[in-house]
C-alpha cells in the first residue's frame, strides 16, 4: 500500500515512515500544510496520516480539501489534541480515524491496517490469479502448491498487480505504488524487477501469467481478470 504522512516533526515523521516501511508499504513524507494537500490531492494514495497543527495551512483545512476531491480516501488524524470537541469537528469534517499523541506504534499500525482493511473493495487476505496464490497476512506466495520466495520488494510488486488483476499498469504508476515518490521514473528499476518476479513466478509454469503490454507497462492476468 501507498501511503502519506503529512507532519511536520521531521524525527516523528522518520520514525513513523521507516516502521510502516517495514510492514511493505511505499511511505511518502509530505513536512507542511500546502506540500500535504498537493501531495494527497495530485497523487494516488491508500492512506493519509495526518498531523492537525502543521506549518502552511493547517490538518483540518488540508483534510477538508482532500474530502473535496477524494471521498472514499482513508484519512487518520494524529495530533497531540486530546480535546473531544477536536474529535467530533474532525470526524465531522471527514476523518475516517483519530490517534492522539503521544501513541504507540503498534496501535498505530493497527488502525492503519483497519483502515486499509476497509477500503479495499473486496476485502480478501488471499488474492489469487490462476493457479498464483498470494496470502497478504502470512505474507506467503505459491503457485501451483509449490511456495516461492520472495523479497520484501518483490512480494509488494506482485501484491500490487494481482489486486490490479487484468489492468494495464504503466511503470509510473508501479512506480508510485511500489517505490516512493522521489523515485526516479526514468530508470528501469520495474523492468529489472518484473523480469525477478518473472523467474519465481512463470519460469517452469504454465501458462505465463506477467505479461508485457506494448507501449504501456505490465499486466498480470487476462484482461477482466478479477483479483
Amino acid at each position: 500500500m501507498r501511503i502519506l504522512i503529512v507532519e511536520d516533526d521531521a524525527a516523528l515523521a522518520s520514525f513513523i515512515r521507516k516502521g510502516l516501511e517495514a510492514e511493505y508499504h511505499a511511505v511518502d513524507v509530505a513536512s507542511e500544510g500546502n506540500q500535504g494537500r498537493a501531495m494527497a490531492t495530485q497523487f494516488d494514495y491508500d492512506l493519509v496520516v495526518l498531523d492537525l497543527n502543521l506549518p502552511g495551512v493547517d490538518g483540518l483545512s488540508v483534510l477538508k480539501s482532500v474530502r473535496q476531491r477524494k471521498a472514499n480516501l482513508p484519512v487518520m488524524i494524529l495530533t497531540a489534541r486530546s480535546r473531544v470537541e477536536d474529535r467530533v469537528q474532525c470526524l465531522d469534517s471527514g476523518a475516517d480515524d483519530y490517534l492522539v499523541k503521544p501513541f504507540s506504534f503498534l496501535e498505530l499500525s493497527a488502525r492503519t491496517r483497519a483502515l486499509l482493511r476497509r477500503s479495499q473493495l473486496p476485502l480478501q487476505s488471499v488474492l489469487t490469479v490462476s493457479d498464483l496464490c498470494l496470502d497478504r497476512v502470512e505474507r506467503k506466495v505459491s503457485r501451483a502448491g509449490r511456495p516461492i520466495e520472495l523479497t520484501t520488494k518483490e512480494f509488494g510488486l506482485l501484491e500490487y498487480l494481482i489486486r490490479n488483476a487484468g489492468r494495464r499498469l504503466t511503470r509510473a504508476m508501479i512506480i508510485e505504488h511500489v517505490w516512493n515518490l522521489t523515485f526516479d521514473s526514468t530508470t528501469n528499476v520495474v523492468d529489472v524487477y518484473i523480469n525477478y518476479l518473472r523467474r519465481k513466478v512463470d519460469h517452469g509454469f504454465s501458462p505465463p501469467l506477467i505479461r508485457t503490454v506494448r507501449g504501456v507497462g505490465y499486466q498480470i492476468g487476462s484482461e477482466g481478470t478479477a483479483a
